[in-house]
Formats: C-alpha cells, sequence, structure tokens
C-alpha cells in the first residue's frame, strides 16, 4: 500500500490522497480537518473527523446503506440543506446572470482569482449548507477544476464532510449561448445539439456522446447532468423543441436511454456505477411538448400543458419506456426534474391543476406509485417565488403556477415536499424549507416530518455516493485541461455533427459541389431584439458562414453575377413566443399566434376559445388569439432567399435552413435548387457535406408543415398529425425522410421509426 501523496500549489488547495490496494484511491484536504483511518488493513476517510468508522465512510458498503446512516446523523438543517440547487453559477461570477461579489467588491475590481469562491458561495456553503450547485460558464478546464477544488475543501471542512454535487446543462453545442441553455465550458468537444442526435437515428451515437460528455464533465468535476431533455415535441411552435429528441415517443425513449446509459456507466464498475459516472437528471416528468398555442411554461402565458388529443399517455413513453428501463447496470435515470406547466385535466385523483411539481397525483401516485421511481425528484428552477408582475418576464419572480394565490413561500415548499419531490432547483436559502418543516410538525407530528425528510435524504446522498465523491471529490487541473476537449473527442464529435445534417432537396444533382466553385455567400441581417433572459439582442450584419473556413472550399466572390452557385444560409422562422406586451397595452388579452412562416401570418383558423386559462381578475382566462396578425423577427431571411434568385438568374441557389423547430419551406423552397438542414452545427461540417468529403445521411426528427393551417389544426399533444410539405421534386418533408446522393433514404432505421403522415 503506498504512503500518502501531496498535491500543492499557490492557486489550490492542498490534496493529499492515500491509496488502496483492492478499494478506492481517497482524496481529501489538508486543511479540511479530515484524516485516514486505518481499519482491517485498509484505509479510509474520516469525514466526521471522530476517529471513528461510521458506515457513511465505509466504501464497502452499498450507496444506500452509507446514505441512510449519514441521513440519521444529519441535522433537519443539514437535510434542509441536502434539499436546495443553487442558481446559476459561473467561473468567475462575472460571466453569470446574478450579482455576486468576492471580498465585497465586484470581480473585476478584486483581484481575485477566477477560481475563488464568491461571497454567495461561501455563504451558502456554510449556513444554507448547499451541496447542490449549478455552474454554467467557465474561464478553462484548468480554472473550472482548481474551482472545485476550493468548493470541496470548503464543504470537507464542515461537520459531516458531505462533498459537493456539482451540475451543467448541456455544455457541448456548438452554441453555448442557444435560448434555455446556459452552459458552455470553453475547449470542449463539440457535438450536435439534441435534435441534431435524435436526426442522427442511432442511438449509438447518443450513447457514444454520453460516454464522452462524461468524461469532460467529471474532468470539469460535473457530476450531474440537467439531461437529457426527453420531452416529445408533439406542438411544432414549441421555443423548447430544439432541446429535445423530437416528436416522436419511440425515437425519444431509444435515444434517451442510450444517452442515459452513456453518462451513467463507468464500465467494469459493479452496478455500472463508479468514478466515471455522471448522474442524469431526465426531464421534464411527465413531459412538456404540448403547451397551448406552443408557449412555454416559463412564462405565465405558457403555463398550461393541454391534451386535445387525448394523447397523455404517448408523453410518458420516453421516461417509462427509456429512461427508467436502461440497457446497462444503473438501472434507470438517477433523477427526474417535473416542467413547470400544468398539465391540464390530467389529475384524476384530486382535479388539481397546478404545476407538475405541486400535483401529488403526478409525482406520488403516478411517477412514484404506478411507476416505481425511487430515484431523486427535483423540480425545476425557481418555481416556489411569487410570480412575476408582469406575464411576460422570467426575472424578477418565480414559476409557482396554478398556486400562485392563496400560499406563502413556505406553504409552496410544504406542498412540494408533500407531493413527493426530495429538492428545490434554483434556491439556495434554507429559510423555507425550515419553514415547511414545521407547518409539517404541526400537521402531522416531528416524527413523521423527520422521516419525510430522511427519504430524501437518502435519494439525494444514494446518488453522490454512487459517484464516488466522498472518496476524491477532488480534480488536478493539468489532467482536467488535458481530458476537456480531447483531440480524440473532438474527432468523435464533428463525426457525429457530419452524421446529423439532414440533405432536404437536390433538384439535378446540385449537390455535392467541387472545390474550387466560385460561390457567393450573402450576409444576414439579424434585427435588434430582447433574448427570453430578457437581455437586448445587438442588430447585426454578418456572413453567417465562415469566409475563412469557406475559403478553404471554394474560391469565394463578393456578387452574385461572379458565382457559379450561391450558398445561402438562413434560419427557421421566429415570430417570438406568443405573447405581446404591446397587444396588452392596446387593451388586447396579449396573446399573439406563434407562426412558423416568414411572411405575415393571420391566425385565422386558431380555436374561437382556449383550453384553458386563469380565471383571476389579474390574468387571461379566454387566451385565443383568433383573428391577429404576426410578421417573423427574421423575416428577412426570406427575402435573402428570394433577392439570391433573383440576382442569380439560372444559376444554382443552395440554402442552407438552421432548425430550432419546425418551420414552413413553402415560401422560399421553389427557389432553393438544393436545401441541407442542421441542428447546431460547425461550419466545416456543413461545408463537408455540401462538397461531397461526407455524404448526408440523417433524417428530419419532426415533421416540416405545409402550412400555418395545419398547425392551428393539430393537436398539441399528438405527434405526426400534419400535412407535410410537398415539394417541387415531389417529396414529402415527413419525419424520417432525408436523402442521400443516390435518392430517397431507406434503410433499417426509417423501417424501424418511419411513419407516413395523413395524405
Amino acid at each position: 500500500m503506498s504512503e500518502h501523496t501531496e498535491m500543492k500549489s499557490k492557486t489550490t488547495p492542498s490534496v493529499r490522497y492515500a491509496a488502496n490496494e483492492n478499494g478506492p484511491t481517497l482524496g481529501y484536504s489538508a486543511e479540511s480537518g479530515v484524516t485516514i483511518l486505518e481499519v482491517d488493513g485498509l484505509r479510509f476517510k474520516d469525514m466526521s473527523k471522530d476517529g471513528r468508522l461510521h458506515p457513511y465512510e465505509d466504501w464497502r458498503l452499498p450507496p444506500k446503506e452509507r446514505a441512510k446512516d449519514l441521513a440519521s446523523r444529519m441535522s433537519v438543517e443539514q437535510i434542509a440543506g441536502l434539499m436546495l440547487y443553487s442558481p446559476h453559477q459561473a467561473v468567475p461570477a462575472t460571466f453569470g446572470f446574478f450579482p455576486a461579489t468576492y471580498g465585497g467588491k465586484p470581480y473585476e475590481e478584486s483581484g481575485a482569482d477566477a477560481s475563488d469562491l464568491t461571497d454567495q458561495q461561501k455563504a451558502f456553503l456554510e449556513a444554507d449548507h448547499v451541496r447542490h450547485v449549478l455552474v454554467t460558464a467557465v474561464e478553462s478546464p484548468a480554472a473550472a477544476a482548481v474551482w472545485n477544488n476550493r468548493l470541496q475543501a470548503a464543504a470537507e471542512a464542515a461537520p459531516l464532510g458531505i462533498p459537493v454535487n456539482i451540475s451543467t446543462d448541456p455544455r457541448h453545442g456548438t452554441d453555448s449561448s442557444a435560448e434555455y441553455n446556459a452552459g458552455s465550458g470553453g475547449a470542449i468537444s463539440m457535438w450536435p445539439e439534441a435534435l441534431g442526435l435524435a436526426a442522427t437515428f442511432d442511438p449509438a451515437v447518443a450513447e457514444r456522446f454520453g460516454e464522452v460528455a462524461a468524461k469532460e464533465y467529471r474532468a470539469l468535476g460535473i457530476a450531474t447532468a440537467l439531461s437529457p431533455q426527453v420531452d416529445i415535441a408533439t406542438d411544432p411552435r414549441w421555443s423548447r423543441f430544439n432541446g429535445t429528441f423530437g416528436e416522436d415517443p419511440r425515437l425519444s425513449a431509444d435515444m434517451g436511454r442510450a444517452y442515459i446509459d452513456g453518462f451513467q456507466t463507468t464500465e467494469g464498475a459493479e452496478g455500472g456505477w463508479g468514478a466515471d459516472s455522471v448522474n442524469a437528471m431526465v426531464k421534464h416528468w411527465p413531459g412538456g411538448g404540448s403547451g397551448e398555442g406552443g408557449r412555454d411554461a416559463h412564462f405565465g402565458y405558457g403555463k398550461y400543458a393541454v391534451y386535445p388529443g387525448n394523447n397523455f399517455e404517448d408523453h410518458l413513453i420516453p421516461f417509462t419506456e427509456g429512461a427508467f428501463d436502461l440497457r446497462k447496470g444503473t438501472g434507470e435515470a438517477s433523477a427526474v426534474m417535473p416542467y413547470y406547466t400544468i398539465s391540464y385535466g390530467q389529475d384524476k385523483k384530486n382535479g388539481e391543476n397546478v404545476g407538475n411539481s405541486y400535483s401529488e397525483y403526478l409525482i406520488s401516485d403516478l411517477l412514484r406509485g404506478k411507476y416505481g421511481y425511487d430515484g431523486v425528484v427535483c423540480t425545476d428552477w425557481g418555481i416556489t417565488e411569487d410570480e412575476p408582475s408582469r406575464i411576460e418576464r422570467l426575472f424578477p419572480g418565480g414559476r409557482s403556477w396554478g398556486v400562485e394565490s392563496g400560499y406563502t413561500v413556505a406553504e409552496r415548499h410544504y406542498k412540494i415536499l408533500m407531493a413527493g419531490v426530495d429538492q428545490f432547483g434554483g434556491n439556495s436559502e434554507i429559510g423555507p424549507i425550515l419553514e415547511a418543516y414545521r407547518i409539517g410538525c404541526e400537521k402531522q407530528g416531528e416524527t413523521a416530518m423527520r422521516e419525510r425528510f430522511e427519504r430524501s435524504a437518502v435519494r439525494l446522498l444514494t446518488n453522490l455516493f454512487r459517484v464516488g465523491l466522498f472518496e476524491n471529490p477532488y480534480l488536478a487541473p493539468e489532467e482536467s485541461a488535458r481530458i476537456v476537449g480531447h483531440p480524440d473527442f473532438v474527432k468523435e464529435g464533428y463525426e457525429a455533427q457530419l452524421k446529423s445534417v439532414v440533405l432536404l432537396k437536390n433538384r439535378g444533382q446540385t449537390l455535392p459541389l467541387k472545390k474550387g466553385t466560385k460561390v457567393y455567400i450573402p450576409q444576414r441581417h439579424t434585427p435588434a431584439g430582447i433574448s427570453w433572459f430578457g437581455f437586448p439582442i445587438a442588430e447585426k450584419t454578418e456572413h453567417p458562414i465562415s469566409l475563412k473556413t469557406a475559403a478553404r472550399y471554394f474560391e469565394l466572390v463578393e456578387t452574385p453575377e461572379e458565382a457559379d452557385v450561391a450558398i445561402v444560409a438562413i434560419r427557421g422562422a421566429d415570430s417570438g413566443s406568443g405573447y405581446s406586451p404591446e397587444d396588452a397595452a392596446a387593451g388586447g388579452s396579449g396573446y399573439v399566434p406563434i407562426s412558423l412562416q416568414y411572411g405575415p401570418y393571420t391566425a385565422e383558423h386558431a380555436r374561437e376559445s382556449s383550453l384553458a386559462g386563469d380565471a383571476r381578475d389579474k390574468d387571461v382566462l379566454n387566451r385565443s388569439y383568433r383573428g391577429k396578425t404576426v410578421r417573423a423577427h427574421n423575416h428577412e431571411d426570406l427575402a435573402l432567399v428570394l433577392d439570391t434568385k433573383a440576382a442569380m438568374g439560372d444559376k444554382p441557389v443552395i440554402v442552407s435552413l438552421n432548425l430550432t423547430k419546425p418551420t414552413v419551406c413553402r415560401e422560399f423552397e421553389p427557389a432553393a435548387d438544393a436545401i441541407v438542414v442542421s441542428f447546431g452545427v460547425q461550419d466545416q461540417a456543413l461545408l463537408d457535406i455540401l462538397t461531397g468529403e461526407a455524404e448526408p445521411s440523417a433524417l428530419l426528427p419532426m415533421q416540416l408543415p405545409a402550412n400555418m393551417r395545419t398547425v392551428e389544426e393539430q393537436a398539441e399533444d399528438v405527434p405526426h398529425d400534419m400535412e407535410v410539405h410537398v415539394d417541387a421534386e415531389g417529396n414529402r418533408y415527413d419525419f424520417a425522410f432525408g436523402l442521400n446522393w443516390s435518392g430517397v433514404i431507406a434503410d433499417a432505421r426509417t423501417k424501424a421509426y418511419g411513419r407516413r403522415s395523413p395524405e
């Protein structure tokens, strides 16, 4: 057995290591007060700092047994802290959404290292006992590693020595600033977005992504992934469509299962769990893809999920037959996040229309009872605060849908706990949970509430034990820098990008292009706007494809007259989120259509009365937008295609269409000789497809509608129920459609998943 070794530097706590010949190597901070116990010739960390080996410190025991022992030793305050999940943290905090200080000063004035803990982080670790932290942007892998070590050393020094579980939103996409995704990681391998993974129709690609991402996550100190998002996106207007695996329940189940197997499995470890594992928090139970009118439940105007097709059960399939039915040893996703939505009319027991995390029926009766799930259930972020003063605002305020009135913040916490939820996302304040405990003691007695708290503590701690955080939560910064963005991982991510690009149209074999072809790439205009976070988006005009990259493939020219071919890069039509403060200010309800076409759209075929609404005076009961007109913010993308075609005459025009959700193609498709669809790829991958360096093989993971009438008339909860676009070549842009150089793809994937829409 080796002697203790020590690692020191000026920028990280001193970390000592103690090896076991047939067991884990233990890592601990020299300053934390933890020492090493030797029992039966083996070494164990004395995290309780009392010189005795307790069951929770004994790595030979099963994780759940260790968790039960530790939970029994924890105070109510410590368990309450374990139930907290911090708001978004950044390394350093200058990258973050929320104000933070270092020694009372902003980062830029403080002289602090990027890896230093903020005053707020120190406070929530010590005073609020927070042990689950969500990290967003990091300056570099090395800085993330040192920050992790500082965080872990501070936690280890506290009584019981419980380590910190760091988590992240997805961070491997090529656009880390995409809406709803605040994760980025500097030099990290780049993979397709979730829709792009789905477009491969190959679960093995999703599994390999999980394996690679898990290695990079653990090198950044991350032990929980707030993914995958397996909601079936059955309404094409939904703004979170791009985070899903598309609209099909079977494909979503298969991709989600493979993704989680990749993340959670440590090869060769008993039961699959080990030091290479990352807990997967699958979301969003019981599915958030059926918001009425396509609106999203981050906002009060989108809080209702509706089921006009009586198709609630299909939305459970990616969970019950995917995330909860893994092929490898870990068995099921270790955590579940319900969505903000009110699953309207689905509580068959109590008749409640409340946000999913507040629903005893959806959590206790359905998820835990009928489907036997006993992992962690964590709310989505910020659902216990009072609602924002304005319905279209994300901050300040919470998303307490269905319980906005008549409940205090503490009472909302209590209702969530009684529904069967374990953890509160986006909350680092212990007070409301302790007040909820007192409410429970008054209603049920202290013994019952203590038992209820310990049940959640056991679930939460089990996930930390499984991935080895109690044995060694520390990182070597130089090793992190080596692993994150390793060339082999980058290569695999790039190959997956190539497999995710869909060829929709190829009139007269326009593609592939010969290298050296004279190509014109017009600039694209993005108008000023406001992001969903509420931050301003600057106006810009730019080449949407890097000219430096494109020059490696083509002879670039400045005018259509000089060109042999034009490549026009556009985005799917985006008219907004379905709510207009201007309409409300003018005396309207505020509700407007979400259009998937570029030109003006009037909702002639929308419902006369909405299926769900809020009868309170301060809200809107009938959310219909029938007869109202909107136009896509990026309507100039359409003009860019049509104007380029007019200028090119008979010369080919290729449209590169980046999609985050379906779009109506009929406005531009006749002007395009070829169309390629991507879901977040690097320019090089797109150009490799266009020049035949790689052959397109991807398939559409959703239908592309023929028009907006079919969008309005489809049922929000039903997949594959639209009339699809038929192009000038006679091809139907249906689910599982795609071309290669030989024509329409027909293979094992289309046989397994392909469905035809109604004629």
